[in-house]
């Protein structure tokens, strides 16, 4: 991992879960600073004993909290091994940091690393995979035997290279993660399967609703401002990692069902709602078919495309947030 992160003699170091700091020594020695962000105490004051009075101890600053309620502190690089439950969550506060460093170095369980990795067709080619790769270029540089530790773990690893987008992309991420979510519902079903299901329009005409009533009648499109950090955060921290056991299909469509029951149960008689959700059924479908996505699958589609399709929705005032 020292080798794959290339530290500098300039670099301040973000290092999650140090542990005993086998690692964390390694860091110290090339590294300007090192602040090693530890949530276990046993582990603290292990780490504390290892290096008191050693001449590297004064590079270091050992933070004993929960990484996930930290405001993170400067650094310029991350190398990290990282626990499997909090892959995803990390990942994207990373991510969503409002300085801009140079890449994470992370070490991961191997099925996540693919997941981050996966490409348009692959098996577990994932909405993890498009929102990670939308804002940070990704890459899988070695793979690492569960073997290698004592004790052994019991599944794989692999090492992956996190570098952010700089500058980021110019999309609204909480409406693009509205629709990408929206469309790994059904990953290997049609779009125009999956759009015409009668609770996911029940949901845009009450976005549409709501939008029209917060900005009137003017139709917005995609922000150029770049993603901010902050809707990043807010678009995954509440909910849930994006990539550890995905609910299948079925699950996936029952809780969208679920979602939408009650503004399609009770509101479906309310003046104009009908006429509503008919617009939004015409506004989709000549969506669909002038952006030629109609029979076009989710498992299938790349960056671009998800990006054509927001902009054409945004256009047509159709919006993700809140989806």
């Amino acid at each position: 991992m020292m080798e794959k992160a290339a530290v500098k003699p300039t670099d301040v170091v973000l290092e999650v879960g140090p542990g005993t700091g086998n690692l964390t020594l390694k860091l110290l020695e090339a590294a300007k600073k090192v602040i090693a962000v530890e949530h276990d105490g046993r582990m603290v004051v292990e780490l504390q004993k290892r290096l008191h009075g050693t001449p590297e101890a004064r590079k270091l600053q050992l933070i004993h909290s929960d990484v996930m309620k930290l405001d993170l502190p400067f650094f310029n690089l991350c190398v990290a091994n990282i626990p499997y439950q909090i892959s995803s969550p990390l990942v994207f506060k990373l991510l969503s940091h409002p300085q801009r460093f140079r890449c994470a170095v992370l070490m991961v369980q191997r099925e996540f690393a693919q997941r981050l990795c996966a490409k348009p067709g692959d098996e577990l080619y994932c909405r993890l995979s498009v929102n990670t790769q939308l804002l940070a270029k990704v890459d899988h540089l070695m793979k690492v035997s569960k073997n290698s530790f004592r004790p052994p773990p019991k599944v794989d690893s692999s090492v992956v290279r996190i570098e952010p987008r700089n500058p980021p992309p110019p999309v609204d991420f909480v409406e693009w993660d509205g629709l990408v979510r929206l469309c790994f519902n059904r990953k290997n079903k049609t779009l125009g399967a999956v759009f015409r299901q009668k609770p996911l329009l029940q949901l845009l005409a009450d976005n549409l609703k709501t939008h029209r009533a917060l900005h009137g009648a003017m139709r917005g499109g995609m922000a150029g401002a770049g993603v901010a950090p902050g809707a990043v955060a807010a678009a995954v921290g509440g909910r849930g990692p994006l990539a550890a056991e995905p609910m299948d299909e079925d699950a996936q469509a029952g809780a969208l069902a679920h979602s939408a029951a009650g503004s399609h149960a009770g509101g479906s008689g309310a003046g104009g709602s009908g006429d509503l959700f008919r617009e939004v059924g015409d506004i989709v479908e000549g969506v669909l078919i002038a952006t030629g996505f109609s029979e076009e699958r989710t498992a299938k589609m790349d960056q671009d495309d998800f990006l054509k399709l927001l902009a054409a929705f945004n256009e047509k005032g159709i919006h993700f947030a809140g989806c």
